[in-house]
Parts: C-alpha cells; structure tokens; sequence
C-alpha cells in the first residue's frame, strides 16, 4: 500500500506569496516562452505535497534517471555487492617445462570500474598483477591465445535508443560483459593558429590508435568535438571544433571494443615478461562460440563495494556505471544482461515500491536517451520512499553530491544557504536541466523535490540560476 499521495494539479500549489512571485519570474522570462516545466516539492517526513507544478506531466530527465537506477541497484543488490574478473587458463600446463597448450582466458564479470581512473587505488596495476600471477604457476610459453571472455552481458552495449552523436564519445561508452578504463581514451592534440594543422601527438591508450577520417577544425575556445565510431568498429570519423593554439588539447573518445583491446594489452604484458604467445589475442566475440573447456582459475579481481561505484556514478554522472547497473539487474533477477532485461527489474521494484510506472518511459539506466521520460511527481515519491522505506537509504543519500562542493555540483549552488543543506542530483543535455534531492530548510524542515525543465532557449546558466533562486527561498521561507 502507498503511504503517501501526489495529487496531480493543473495549477501552481503554494505554500508563500514569496515563491509564488519567484515562479512566477521563472516562468515569465523569455528563455520560457516555449518551455515545459515540471516542479513538485513536499515534506520528507510525511510525503504531503507542499508545492508542485505539472508534477504529473512527463519529460525528459537527463542524468536524474540515475536516481532511480541507483535506487533500484543499491535496494536489489546491496551495498557490499561486488563484480568479479576471473584470469584462468584452458588446455594442459606441462610445469616441467613451463609450456601451456591452450589459451590465457580473462572472463568478464560485469565490473563497470576495472582500471576505473575513480578507483586508481583499488586496481593499481592489475594488468602486471595478472601478469605475475600467470608467470608464478612456470607458465613460460602459450601455445594457444588470449581470450577474452566477454558472454556476462548482450553483445549490444549501447541501448538502441541513444543518439549516434553520443555513442563515440567518452560520455556515451557502452557497457560490456567486460568493461575497462571508464571505456574511454584519449586522442591529444597539437593545435595551431592555422585550423587546418591538427596534429595528434598521443593516443592513450596505444592500442586504441584506429582508422579515422578527420573533419576536426581547431577555432574558438570551446570544445566542441565529437568522434563518430560505432561498438566494435575499427574506423570513424571526428568532426566539429577544438580550442585553436593548444600545445596539448584532449579529446576524450569511447573504446569501441574493450575485451579486444585488454585481449590485446594482456598479449603486450606477456611477451614482455618473456612469456610468448603463439597465436593472436581475441574475443569470444569474434570467436563467435562459446568456451567449452574448463577454465582453471589463476586469480581473480574483485570490484569495490556497490556503495563506492555508486557514490562515483551519483557523484560524477557516470553513464557508464548506470548502464552496467541495469544490465546487472537483469543478469542477477533474470538470467540475461540485457539493457531491457535491467528495464524490466527497475520498472517491477518501483511499482513494489508504490511507485506508479505509467508515465514512466525508461529507455537506458543513465538518462543519456532522449526518448526516457519521467515525472516529478513519481520521483518525488521514489525519494520518499527510499529515506523511509529504503534499507539502504544512509548510502543512497550520501551518493548524492553536496552543493557546491562535490562532483557535478562543485561550481552550482555556491551561495552559502546551501551550505550542509542541500544534496542534489543534477542533469544535463541539449536544452535539458534537471534536478532532484533533498534539502533542509532554515527552520530545520527537512524536504524532497524534484524539478525538470525541457525545450528552454538561451543559455543554460539563467535557467540554473533561476532553479536555484526558488530553492533558495524555500529553504528561507519554511
């Protein structure tokens, strides 16, 4: 039963003149005129709306759609879930003589932060860790490969309804059954005066170096780069602008293939200790079959606690961790890593949770698709429910970045009445701004609120100053 009611108004709910003349602003500047506006605010103790706008009407909600993933994850899972990378072998070790017919084989498990540059001190140098490993049981020549072992999840890492403009950046990096590096590389440039000088001095990682044809222009101060590359290609192209006169500028891109880069990486490790490999590095992928050999285990790398990957995706709105989230929630309560599988479980733990679903439209588990549509209201009560339902709500909450100090909120929210008060999910895309959290208001009420705007003109920073002017009074005023 839901303990806890939003009643859906077509009208602007209020609780001071004050906020109704900031609104009504809000609403009123020209930035608005072709806007959708969505706004619900209510008591975190008792879950009683003292404020809202639209708040049954859907939208999209860019990042925000990593509350309720993370939600669904922390709930389901539980903080101290883990992901594991398993290095093994298939075939005979003959340890006199140092020689293994068959392959090296690293089975994926899901682990979203592998090599992660968030968890640089929990991985340290696995590469070389599994390296010595390997070398500690004599093995001194492969007749066979290394094999990556990428089955855990689909062989469909970007959900089908993201933008083309997004899967080759970094912050549209696929989910693999075997993901590495935040999936993400960097292509460094040289750039001068003249735009048609672009010169890359560095690929990072090396293995990722990959056919492209180059339509990237150096001019202005802004990054406005992108790489176009689809999972799995060995070509693309890069188009658009970088800053012109940058001795060392980063265009951050995403790895098209992981298990076949760390296939390759491990290959690279091996020969280097003096242990040599006979045939090429690979995936099960293009192997196009599964393992039907035993793996012997040689080691095994365990992820951080769920709590800390979360904290990370919350914290810094990583669409990476999100989407190994909800494939995770497929694998664990339907047996298939699948984007629509982790749909499946998120939809049935919110409406458990008396969360009503139909206006709901849950497309990815990071919000990066457009097509993803959710409303305030729902939100709101998904919020209430995780601080007084919530088994888990201590971490839940501290997932989320404080205002003007952490992550996605450093530069946001800086006036000192947020100070300790308020701790807020934000979101962000082409004419998107969202946010939804919690904060305490001067008198020590303690609320939730959720607001999403959609289709704005202008620059962002009116809009985000705007959000901040109403929350700011609220926190006064009550």
């Amino acid at each position: 039963m839901r303990t806890f009611f939003i009643i859906s108004l077509a009208c602007l709910t209020l609780c001071s003149f004050s906020q109704e003349r900031s609104i009504e602003t809000f609403l009123s500047d020209s930035a608005m005129i072709h806007a959708s506006f969505s706004l619900c605010l209510a008591d975190a103790n008792n879950g009683e709306v003292v404020m809202e706008y639209n708040s049954g009407k859907s939208l999209i909600p860019a990042s925000i759609m990593k509350l309720i993933t993370s939600a669904a994850a922390i709930e389901l899972l539980g903080p101290q879930y883990t992901f594991k990378t398993i290095i093994g072998y298939t075939g005979s070790l003959n340890k006199r003589s140092g020689r293994l017919t068959g392959n090296i084989v690293i089975q994926g498990g899901g682990d979203p932060a592998l090599g992660s540059k968030y968890f640089s001190d929990h991985y340290q140098d696995f590469l070389s860790g599994w390296v010595t490993d390997i070398k500690k049981l004599g093995i001194r020549k492969i007749d066979g490969r290394v094999i990556t072992d990428d089955s855990y999840y689909d062989f469909l890492p970007v959900p089908a309804k993201w933008l083309w403009e997004d899967a080759g950046n970094y912050y549209g990096a696929g989910a693999f059954g075997f993901s590495v590096f935040d999936n993400t590389y960097e292509i460094h440039f040289k750039t001068l005066y003249d735009s048609s000088q672009l010169v890359i001095t560095e690929i990072v990682p090396y293995e990722c170096r990959y056919e492209f044809s180059n339509w990237l222009v150096a001019a202005g101060t802004s990054d406005e780069g992108y790489v176009f590359a689809a999972p799995y290609s060995t070509n693309g192209w890069l188009a658009g602008t970088i800053p012109v006169n940058m001795e060392d500028f980063v265009l951050k891109a995403s790895i098209a293939d992981p298990p076949r880069l760390i296939a390759k990486m491990m290959n690279e490790k091996l020969e280097a200790a003096g242990i040599t490999v006979s045939e090429n590095p690979t995936t099960i992928r293009l192997e196009q079959k599964s393992l039907s050999e035993e793996v012997v285990r040689i080691a095994e790398t365990i992820s951080p606690p769920l709590a800390d990957i979360i904290e990370v995706l919350n914290h810094e709105s990583v669409n990476l961790y999100a989407e190994h989230l909800i494939k995770e929630l497929g694998k664990v309560y339907k047996n298939i890593g699948s984007t629509a599988a982790g749909v499946e479980v998120v939809k049935g733990f919110l409406q458990d949770a008396g969360i009503k679903t139909d206006g709901m439209f849950i497309e990815d588990g990071s919000g990066l698709s457009p097509l993803n549509a959710i409303n305030t209201g729902e939100l709101v009560n998904l919020l209430f429910y995780m601080r007084n339902r919530g088994k888990y709500f201590p971490e839940y909450f501290s997932s989320l970045p404080d205002a003007g100090k952490e992550g996605t909120l450093k530069n946001y929210f800086m006036d000192p009445v947020f100070e300790s008060r308020l701790k807020t999910k934000s979101g962000s895309m082409t004419r998107v701004r969202s946010y939804a959290g919690y904060f305490t208001t001067v008198s020590g009420k303690n609320m939730i609120f959720s607001v999403i705007i959609n289709n704005y003109t202008g620059p962002s920073k009116n809009i985000i100053s705007g959000i901040e002017e109403i929350i700011k009074e609220i926190i006064l005023s009550k």
